[in-house]
């Protein structure tokens, strides 16, 4: 592959994250693959995307971490290359009222989905600024814009991702540098498999498009925003018109 096509997925262990890194594979790029402890997940990612001829270099970090996060970005430039494409996927959900959680959930929840954005960005705009050009992904959520009943931390983590994209893609575009975030609707993975048959159905009904997307809608979206030069500051829904 191509020195200058290297990608870093976090949360690459499943769903979006592992169909975002085979569709970047595919496209032709070397992919850095992340996750923090399902390393059989990340294992089965890697072997997608090498059946693409990718190089690959699966990393295990918590990238809510600034720290480890940081020598993940070192280890990604020495084997493979800098990082020219960066998809920031890492994402926990907690489903309970508001009144049923605490500042430790909080924290855990705008930490993976927030934090982590904020330290990857960090690490990896410099060297984007530096060589004139690079494309940063942030997977926020339709809830994130339009907030959800029993995930009122979650949908703030992912507001807070569309809102950083937005104005971090303004201060970057002088510099050649796209940042966009995508938003998912109801995506059939397994933050989603936890849902009861009626809650499945009630969603269904709700979504113009009859079903759930797949992982891999999404994924394409996130390689063509790689290649969009002139889209940016954009927090684009792939919902099926739910929104």
């Amino acid at each position: 592959m191509a020195a200058d096509r290297v990608v870093l997925v976090t949360g690459a262990s499943r769903g979006i994250g592992r169909a975002t890194a085979a569709a970047f594979a595919r496209a032709g790029y070397d992919a850095a693959i992340n996750c923090r402890a399902d390393s059989a997940g990340l294992s089965e990612t890697a072997e997608l995307a090498l059946r693409h001829g990718a190089r690959v270099l699966p990393v295990m970090a918590d990238v809510s971490d600034f720290d480890a996060a940081r020598d993940m970005f070192d280890r990604v430039e020495r084997e493979l290359g800098a990082v020219s494409a960066l998809v920031n996927n890492a994402g926990v959900s907690r489903r309970a009222l508001f009144t049923d959680t605490g500042p430790d959930d909080w924290r855990r929840v705008m930490d993976v989905n927030f934090m982590s954005v904020l330290n990857c960005c960090r690490l990896a705009a410099p060297g984007m600024v530096r060589r004139g050009r690079g494309a940063i992904i942030n997977v926020s959520s339709v809830w994130g814009e339009r907030g959800a009943s029993c995930e009122a931390v979650y949908s703030a983590s992912k507001g807070a991702v569309g809102a950083f994209s937005r104005a971090l893609g303004k201060e970057l575009a002088p510099s050649g540098i796209t940042v966009n975030a995508v938003a998912p609707g109801v995506i059939d993975t397994a933050m989603n498999a936890g849902l009861t048959a009626p809650e499945r159905a009630a969603l269904t009904d709700a979504i113009p498009a009859g079903r759930f997307g797949a992982p891999e809608e999404v994924a394409e979206l996130c390689v063509f925003l790689a290649g969009a030069g002139y889209i940016t500051g954009q927090v684009i829904t792939v919902d099926g018109g739910f929104a």
